[in-house]
């Protein structure tokens, strides 16, 4: 009789771990530190043995245990290969089967941002619904696409890479891909201080951005406090961002976009800027799409591991 799910984020400084009833119920959760020093060659041996330790802990049969779901930051085949994952110094390997082995419970692995999509629609934002795109507006801009209820990770696991679809050809700083007038480049937390510090070069404007540290948060609090030069930059924020998406839901056409990541701790004044973008551009079949705010916050990678499992 099968009882728990196990639910795995591998991050490039901690390995977020739970374990879930098979009803979904999160029963606990613990970090471990991630090991990248040769390779990245401890990670999957920690992670077997710090679940083999929580068995023991909990007096649970390996035979109750329904199988480990496991998120990791790069591209992942549907057989578990992870064609490269540079955050953890790893190359080309199969964790699937080399978690199998050290733990003889059935191993499903997936990317992390895919990972985490599946688990905001599963107990997030995204709850009943299930065609729906996750937005992560961090460092850089991540994605996951869900569509009846199952992650589209491609052919080679970079489905969703939503953060580089071209938006701006005049662009002469290089992405973090080696492209140039990626999204990331504009709807990034980086992107947004980018955005700001040159609307301040460009304009004679006050604002209290002038005053103190230019930050992706300094900007989305003075939005709230009604700075007109903040504003102005919210505003060619909400046009990228909107525009991206638009192209997005022109492909998959999604229930809804739930938003994530750093920037959306802002709340919904960043929905606010991107929705009459998103009004603008998007294909008329597609523009029901509604917006929501991500609600696990760091858990969302756990959970969505674990459904992985759960199917």
């Amino acid at each position: 009789m099968k009882k728990y799910v196990f639910g795995v984020d591998v991050g490039g400084t901690t390995v977020k771990m739970g374990y879930f009833d098979i009803e979904g119920n999160l029963i606990e959760k613990w970090e471990i530190p991630t090991r990248t020093e040769d390779k990245g060659v401890n990670i999957i041996p920690d992670i077997a043995g710090s679940i083999l330790v929580k068995l023991a802990q909990k007096d649970i049969d390996k035979k109750e245990v329904a199988g480990v779901g496991i998120g990791v930051p790069g591209p992942v085949k549907e057989d578990g290969t992870v064609l490269v994952a540079v955050n953890l110094g790893w190359d080309k390997r199969n964790t699937n089967e080399q978690l199998e082995d050290l733990l003889g419970i059935p191993v499903k692995t997936a990317n992390d941002a895919n990972v985490a999509a599946l688990g905001e629609m599963w107990r997030g934002g995204g709850q009943g619904y299930e065609d729906v795109v996750a937005v992560t507006l961090g460092t850089g801009v991540g994605g996951g696409v869900i569509i009846g209820g199952k992650v589209i990770a491609g052919s080679n696991g970079a489905g969703g890479e939503i953060g580089h679809i071209h938006l701006e050809d005049n662009e002469s700083e290089e992405c973090g891909c080696k492209g140039h007038g990626c999204l990331e480049q504009y709807a990034s937390a980086t992107g947004v201080v980018r955005l700001a510090k040159k609307k301040l070069a460009d304009s004679s404007k006050p604002s209290v951005l002038r005053d103190d540290e230019v930050t992706a948060k300094a900007v989305w609090d003075a939005v709230k406090a009604d700075d007109e030069l903040a504003k102005e930059v919210a505003n060619i924020y909400g046009e990228y961002l909107g525009k991206g998406l638009a192209a997005v839901a022109a492909v998959v056409n999604p229930q809804v976009f739930v938003i994530g990541g750093g920037v959306s701790k802002a709340g919904r004044v960043v929905i606010d800027y991107l929705e009459p973008y998103f009004d603008k551009y998007a294909f008329p079949g597609t523009k029901n799409a509604k917006f929501v705010l991500a609600k696990l916050g760091n858990d969302a990678g756990i959970y969505g591991a674990a459904k992985l499992v759960l199917g």
